[in-house]
């Protein structure tokens, strides 16, 4: 790899990121214009300001982002799948609009007919693709029997009475919704039970008794800018709810239109999430430190001041999780988790080696650290692996442990000097979860040109950033980790999800971050940084790749991920080939 070609890609990438910070000295970034959260924003709006110009803008957004296949992609970059279709498709129908969009809808109901040509064969095609996790099929299959595009007996109910027990208990009552996904569980279920009515003579009675006590759950845990987790898609999904079913005069309805409103962009479209601000300013912070570059930062006072900022001091009341932990933004539809927590406890670790100007025992980050790696020690599932929010909520996927939120806890862990049972637990939980070809697989992130979504480069390569931090390379776990690794770099010298999907700067970033500590001048290494190198100089920087997953299969790119990860590679391969060179000879 030429140095000087190596070196300019670099700062390419890091003046790329120092210009996208804040003037407060943190990074905000900017998350994918959404057809799905557009399609349901104006669904929504419709039922409860039906005169409002928003209407008109996304419709018109809609018409305008159709890929040429007839269907819609969850963002502008995705290919069309039937669960963001459908729902465009229904806000046609919902607002009225089919006449004054008719061929922007017959070339939607062309590419709807592969799945269906029957209303139940579509319903069916929809739960096919979530399985027993009701957390999205049930509200694109809602919104669908509003358009009447399914009927109403084709959407499964949701118990929405067991909002009512106690929120310790929710764990054990195994809802069929993921733990962050209450607010629907309220509003979709009251929705279907008054579109479709309940024939189990037992569950009738509860449900009516528990209508008004469950809302006043869904109003005591509404953020107080409106928005649902900061999500379009939920917020407005609550809304259409309520709106359906006479509830659009609900303070609940109010405060949501209020969030929608606020939330739209200039282009007529709204994102899937307002931002993520913590986490890619924690992803900046950890990326600036690998390329050696943190000492250099200004404003770094200021930067660990805005993340301590962020740490939450009281118990949240929508997940119930203790004080401690960090979530994705500083919005206060964010909740604690267990990946932006890990993630700001790595940055102010940093922080704290780039500036030590302070005695360690009145440093405030030690006290953030004490009660964070406190708040991840007692989220620790009984298998060893890292759930996401909530502890015990282990019956659908989005809940269970995941590899990649384990491998960041150890690593947040092992910062903070935290060792111990819980340490061995989590790596034990990471060789049990290994796919026997050596590779990990995330929970937050996909590929979508993957079989099944899924992206074991991103999980493997996070997974072994965990053994690295620890020292643990030479265990098996994670040479089997490396070898799979090598063996599935493409044969243009990038990654992508596996062998023989398309190669991005943000997984070949990822690869090449966990080889290099390993092998920093083999030719695979030397293929992939020219790889990096060349996107870099074309422009790449600017191309994001659809690897998130907000929801369960709900796509999102995030426009600094390349930025971010490119400048951790290209930084760390700098650093590792310095230290590879020759000590100067005394003169």
């Amino acid at each position: 790899m030429d140095p000087d070609r190596l070196d300019a890609a670099y700062r390419t990438a890091l003046d790329a990121l120092l210009r996208e910070r804040h003037p407060d000295g943190h990074w905000v970034g900017e998350l994918a214009t959404s057809a799905l959260s557009t399609a349901v924003a104006v669904s929504a709006l419709h039922l409860v300001e039906p005169a409002s110009p928003l209407i008109a803008g996304g419709l018109d957004y809609l018409a305008a982002s159709q890929n040429a296949d007839g269907g819609w992609g969850d963002t502008d970059r995705s290919v069309s799948n039937i669960s963001t279709s459908m729902l465009c498709r229904a806000a046609f129908g919902i607002t009225r609009s089919e006449a004054g969009y008719a061929p922007t809808v017959a070339h939607a109901e062309g590419y709807l007919r592969q799945f269906g040509d029957t209303r139940p064969k579509l319903a069916e095609a929809i739960r096919r693709r979530y399985g027993k996790d009701r957390t999205f099929s049930v509200p694109i299959l809602m919104t669908s029997a509003l358009a009447g595009l399914v009927d109403w007996r084709e959407v499964p109910p949701l118990p929405f009475e067991l909002a009512c027990f106690p929120q310790a208990w929710y764990a054990a009552l195994s809802l069929p919704v993921v733990s962050y996904a209450l607010p629907a569980l309220v509003a979709i279920g009251q929705a279907v039970f008054h579109h479709r009515g309940s024939w189990n003579p037992l569950a009738w009675p509860a449900r009516m008794l528990a209508r008004g006590p469950s809302l006043r759950v869904l109003e005591r845990i509404q953020p107080t800018n409106g928005g649902f987790l900061e999500a379009t898609p939920l917020t407005a999904f609550v809304t259409l709810a309520l709106a359906s079913i006479s509830r659009a005069d609900h303070p609940v309805v109010a405060k949501a239109v209020t969030f929608l409103k606020a939330s739209v962009r200039p282009d007529g479209s709204w994102p899937i999430d307002t931002d993520l601000s913590t986490w890619v300013t924690t992803l900046a912070v950890n990326a600036l430190h690998d390329a050696g570059e943190l000492g250099r930062l200004p404003q770094r006072d200021a930067l660990r001041k805005w993340l301590l900022r962020q740490q939450y001091r009281e118990k949240h009341p929508f997940t119930g999780a203790a004080p401690g932990g960090w979530g994705w933004t500083p919005l206060p539809g964010a909740v604690p988790d267990a990946d932006d927590t890990p993630g700001a406890l790595l940055a102010l670790a940093r922080l704290n080696q780039a500036d030590k100007s302070e005695p360690w025992g009145v440093n405030p980050a030690f006290r953030a650290a004490l009660a964070g790696t406190r708040w991840l020690t007692d989220l620790q599932n009984r298998d060893g692996g890292w759930p996401t929010f909530c502890r015990g909520w282990t019956n659908l996927p989005f809940d269970r442990s995941g590899s990649d939120l384990t491998a960041h806890a150890l690593r947040a862990l092992h910062a903070w000097h935290v060792d111990g049972p819980l340490v061995d637990n989590g790596l034990a939980y990471l060789a049990k979860s290994q796919r026997p070809d050596g590779s990990w697989l995330p929970l937050w992130f996909g590929n979508q040109h993957a079989d099944d979504d899924e992206n074991p480069t991103y999980g493997t390569a996070k997974v072994l950033a965990a053994y690295r931090d620890l020292g643990r390379l030479a265990d098996e776990p994670a040479r089997k980790g490396l070898t799979w690794l090598r063996a599935n770099q493409n044969a243009d010298g990038g990654w992508g999800a596996g062998k023989g999907t398309p190669s991005s700067i943000e997984e070949t970033s990822l690869a090449l971050d966990a080889l290099l500590p390993v092998e920093p001048n083999a030719a695979a290494l030397n293929s992939g940084l020219g790889w990096l190198v060349h996107q870099v100089e074309a422009g790449g920087l600017a191309r994001p790749t659809p690897i998130g997953f907000y929801f369960a299969k709900l796509w999102y790119y995030e426009r600094l991920y390349p930025i971010l990860f490119s400048v951790a590679a290209l930084g760390r391969a700098r650093v590792a080939r310095r230290a590879d060179q020759p000590a100067a000879s005394p003169a």
